[in-house]
């Protein structure tokens, strides 16, 4: 039963890993052809480029990690190849995000309406410093995740297996649950950029609600293109908050796991929940872009009309 359990997890697994690749290749396939064609790259467009890259790259490590526990289960034997893959998940899901903080503060800041002059300073200038930001957040993702090598040959599950007939119970016991306190410290991290994010997400309705207020005050109405940008921010800003719960929440299960009796089993169904973050938050960026939205309407139509073609030739052959 728990293999036909794990197979089928792995089946959802690979599923949506195949969703995810599929469009966060496209955002980062149409802004590299623009970038080619313009020679210079916007400053959105940069951030979801980088954010595409970067979950690609997620969704990878958690893909492989499914086939490694399912497959080949015995190459955990030791600690060193788990630390391994534990440390680009740590990076890649530092990497994804602080990359969409970063496209959630760009939005608060290009949007928003405020006139404090510390925020007006910094709408000023976040075209010029967004790429500065990024390599930042690149460089503090990596010497977050650095930790996470400690005691590369350190061995816990071997002993764990053998904690019955050997004296080593205890110290096996700490350094699996070391490494599961090491895991869950780093990736505490993570709630930093959730609350900036979370705090713009609030600031981006505050403004919406001054410039409702004051569009009615002029008696102009409510639906303007400054309404809809909010309107579109707010949704791509809350759409990441509450996939990034059900993400952090997965991730909970995964860490938990090594308190289980059916480690890999725990493990899967968690990495199978935490896929669904960055799968389908790409295409809520998609629509909320226009040039995204209107590339993908493009694509679908040549879909149809060379399906379309195929149906008609074979029915003329007929």
């Amino acid at each position: 039963m728990t293999d036909k359990v794990q197979t089928t997890l792995l089946f959802l697994a690979v599923g949506e890993f195949s969703v995810g690749i599929l469009g966060n290749a496209f955002i980062g396939l149409v802004n590299c052809m623009d970038w080619i064609k313009k020679r210079k790259i916007a400053s959105i467009d940069l951030i979801l480029t980088s954010l595409a890259i970067s979950r690609i790259c997620l969704l990878c490590v958690i893909l492989l990690d499914c086939f490694i526990l399912v497959l080949y289960p015995d190459v955990y034997a030791t600690g060193k190849e788990m630390r391994i893959i534990d440390f680009f998940w740590i990076l890649t899901n530092h990497l994804s995000i602080w990359f969409a903080t970063c496209l959630s503060i760009y939005y608060f800041f290009k949007i928003a309406n405020f006139f404090h002059p510390l925020f007006l300073w910094m709408k000023w200038r976040i075209d010029r410093v967004i790429s500065w930001i990024l390599l930042g957040c690149m460089v503090l993702s990596v010497f977050i995740s650095l930790p996470a090598t400690e005691n590369l040959n350190a061995d816990f599950r071997f002993c764990v297996k053998a904690k019955r007939k050997t004296n080593l119970t205890w110290s096996c016991r700490v350094n699996k649950t070391q490494h599961a306190s090491i895991k869950l410290l780093l990736n505490l991290a993570t709630l930093l950029p959730f609350c900036v994010c979370l705090m713009s997400f609030f600031l981006l309705i505050l403004s919406l609600r001054r410039h409702i207020r004051r569009m009615q005050l002029s008696a102009t109405g409510c639906r303007d293109p400054s309404t809809e940008a909010h309107v579109r921010a707010l949704k791509a800003v809350i759409s990441f908050l509450l996939l990034f719960i059900a993400y952090y929440l997965s991730f909970l299960i995964a860490t938990s796991s090594y308190f289980m009796p059916e480690t890999e089993l725990a493990v899967i169904f968690g990495e199978s929940i935490a896929l669904i973050y960055p799968s389908s938050h790409s295409f809520i960026l998609i629509l909320g872009n226009n040039k995204l939205r209107h590339a993908s309407l493009k694509v679908i139509w040549k879909v149809m009309s060379i399906l379309k073609g195929r149906k008609f030739q074979q029915h003329k052959q007929i």
